[in-house]
């Protein structure tokens, strides 16, 4: 039988470093053994900037975001792609948000080194075509930075959170 898996800082300071060295700005630790487990569970760590184009997961009953460290929003849209609902999470304040499933969502850094802690229904299935928002912009466009900057003053990105 397995024994305990302790995740540190270290395993936090690799993936910080990562996110911060990756073109995208973001990265991930998968704390689930497998893709196929039926739990997910990750450590996301975004910086400022980074577009995580809106999406749904379509079938999946929920998604947990735990702040960690730093501060993000999380933002929900309608069919369109209006706003619906924004959520700003952070250590020490409201520090987690659920998602129902099949809802069109994103999350935003609002200050450096934001470390969400995930959690979803597996097994790991790779967004389809169809699960990404139409109306969103391709990662890497001009209009999608444009986009990440308009959701950062929504947000009001301009407060930042201290690591814990």
């Amino acid at each position: 039988m397995p024994g305990l898996r302790v995740f540190d800082d270290a395993a936090l300071e690799r993936t910080l470093a990562a996110a911060a060295g990756s073109p995208r700005r973001r990265a991930n630790l998968n704390v689930h053994p497998a893709l196929d487990d039926p739990i997910q569970r990750m450590l996301n760590v975004f910086q400022p900037g980074t577009y995580v184009r809106p999406h749904r997961h379509a079938g999946a009953r929920f998604e947990l975001f735990l702040a960690l460290a730093g501060r993000a929003a999380v933002f929900t849209f309608d069919d369109a792609g209006a706003v619906a609902e924004t959520a700003a999470i952070a250590p020490g304040g409201a520090w987690a948000v659920e998602l129902p499933g099949a809802l069109w969502h994103t999350v935003v850094s609002l200050a450096p080194d934001t470390a969400l802690f995930e959690v979803k229904p597996g097994p790991f299935r790779p967004l389809a075509g169809d699960d990404f928002a139409a109306w969103a912009p391709r990662e890497g466009s001009a209009e999608a930075a444009a986009l990440v900057r308009r959701w950062e003053e929504i947000a009001g990105a301009s407060s930042t959170a201290p690591r814990c």
